[in-house]
């Protein structure tokens, strides 16, 4: 199976893994899935670290790509075009809080 982890995810299975239901543990840690995260994760993180919105105690941001890798995540690049055609998606009501 294919995971992508969202930030959420991927901190808490770096950091606080008991935050993680016990079946998406499993599925993190199993070797018959591939797991990725996006760099727009980093980027995220990168965001609210600056605004104050997220602590991390005894790391930077930019040691977490380093992290991912260790943990064998796929990191999943975004190209111009992706980031460009953004406007396409359907509107959510959901609005993540920056």
């Amino acid at each position: 199976m294919n995971l992508l982890l969202d930030t959420h995810g991927f901190l808490w299975s770096l950091f606080t893994p008991d935050k993680l239901s016990k079946a998406a543990a499993r599925e993190i840690k199993s070797p018959n899935n591939d797991v990725a995260v996006s760099v727009v994760t980093f980027w995220e993180i990168s965001l609210k670290y600056t605004i104050g919105k997220l602590e991390l105690t005894g790391v930077k941001p930019e040691e977490l790509p380093d992290f991912a890798s260790q943990m064998n995540l796929e990191i999943l690049p975004l190209t111009a075009a992706e980031a460009s055609s953004f406007h396409k998606l359907p509107r959510l009501s959901y609005k993540a809080p920056l």
